[in-house]
């Protein structure tokens, strides 16, 4: 999750850097993050902040991919998965401050679709993915990079009662958690972690956590960050690594234009 201040203007608005960063255990302390600034309620164009998930910038499987994928047999937690580049393309274009369409990917079909959805310029994006701070030319675009961490039970909970959901039996959602989800969590997603500016334990139920992230976010808005500050954000000074009050998931924020972007980690697969 990159979510330290960085800045892209808005139209008419002054030239100020953007903000990068990474999103913390599940969508969920992410939408937790945005329904505490009341920005679910904003029309998307006018937002101020914005959620943008890795989960969208999937690869495009082939035929043969697809088979495997549809029998569990596709291991959407290596890194390999995802399109490295265009999510940097991507990213880097919002840093900028430009509008963007960020594809659309169907986890029942496994397949990205046709449609895609249109991202207007934000002071602040939180990026979510559980592999956010794996690709070094991605982490190191984040300001603020947070890892909320979460009890193995309650991420395995969550995939079933959600692949469920998508259609799938559970002995197909427990193979693929033991044969390509858990293996690859400790060895691609945990390790990340030491690249975390700030680790939040319990997920969304530590509202003690995202309160302080959440004033973080309205200080940014508010133009109230100090200078130095924003220098270290930015890799120029010194950084913090603080666990709050109490175990994982990565997450990440960046910042474009006047806009800044936090990102946070969650898991379609």
């Amino acid at each position: 999750l990159r979510d330290g201040p960085g800045w892209a203007p808005r139209e008419g608005s002054g030239p100020s850097p953007p903000r990068l960063s990474p999103r913390p255990a599940q969508s969920t302390v992410c939408e937790k993050i945005m329904e505490l600034l009341g920005q679910n309620e904003v029309e998307q164009r006018q937002r101020k902040v914005l959620i943008l998930s890795q989960d969208s910038f999937y690869k495009v499987l082939t035929a043969e991919q697809q088979a495997k994928a549809l029998k569990g047999q596709y291991n959407f937690d290596h890194p390999d998965a995802f399109d490295n580049d265009l999510m940097h393309s991507t990213l880097k274009n919002i840093v900028e401050g430009k509008t963007v369409e960020v594809p659309t990917y169907d986890f029942v079909t496994h397949s990205r679709l046709a449609e895609t959805t249109v991202v207007y310029p934000a002071d602040v994006v939180l990026f979510e993915g559980i592999l956010v701070f794996y690709n070094q030319d991605i982490r190191d675009m984040f300001h603020l990079r947070l890892f909320v961490d979460t009890d193995s039970d309650v991420r395995l909970s969550r995939r079933v009662l959600r692949d469920m959901k998508r259609g799938r039996d559970l002995e197909q959602i427990l193979t693929q958690y033991t044969t390509f989800v858990k293996p690859a969590f400790e060895e691609f997603c945990l390790p990340t972690k030491k690249y975390a500016d700030v680790i939040i334990p319990r997920g969304v139920d530590n509202m003690v956590a995202i309160n302080l992230i959440v004033q973080h976010i309205q200080d940014i808005l508010n133009g109230d960050i100090c200078k130095w500050q924003r220098g270290a954000l930015n890799g120029h000074g010194r950084t913090y690594k603080r666990p709050f009050p109490e175990q994982a998931e990565p997450g990440g924020v960046l910042a474009a234009g006047k806009r800044s972007h936090l990102e946070s980690s969650s898991r379609p697969h």
